[in-house]
């Protein structure tokens, strides 16, 4: 059985590599957004055209990537969507409750100290841990036999 998992959350740092390094001997698949920021920045003007004014340059790039976050989650299994503590959260917090919304099986990695500004939202997933090693342990219990 293999898995699928979208990691939503900020593109900035190395926390996927670090989920994917960790879950190398499970049957797991990941996805996720475009974790380049240029691509995601400027794929609407590449695809549709240079715009008038940095809204609608925003705007055309911000229908292509929810597009692909839509499409790319609609086929995961899984969400794990972590909420660091040095980037904006906007993305994370609206990825998580799109999973929600669909009903995908969702795993939220805070550190403590963001438990109270995201105690809703924790409290509607299906799990809430700290660490990835956490998150990673979580995983690795679906494949257990015993």
């Amino acid at each position: 059985m293999n898995i699928n998992v979208y990691l939503a959350g900020e593109i900035h740092s190395n926390w996927r590599n670090e989920v994917k390094e960790k879950a190398r001997n499970l049957p797991v698949t990941f996805t996720g957004p475009m974790e380049n920021h240029d691509r995601s920045d400027f794929i609407g003007e590449e695809i549709l055209g240079s715009q008038p004014n940095a809204i609608l340059k925003d705007e055309a790039a911000s229908r292509i990537n929810n597009f692909r976050t839509k499409v790319l989650m609609d086929k995961a299994d899984i969400v794990i969507a972590l909420f660091g503590e040095k980037y904006k959260q906007w993305n994370t917090a609206m990825d998580a409750s799109s999973a929600l919304t669909n009903k995908k099986p969702l795993i939220i990695i805070r550190p403590e100290n963001l438990h109270h500004p995201l105690k809703e939202l924790s409290s509607k997933a299906d799990v809430t841990v700290e660490t990835i090693d956490q998150a990673i342990a979580v995983l690795s219990y679906l494949f257990e036999q015993e």
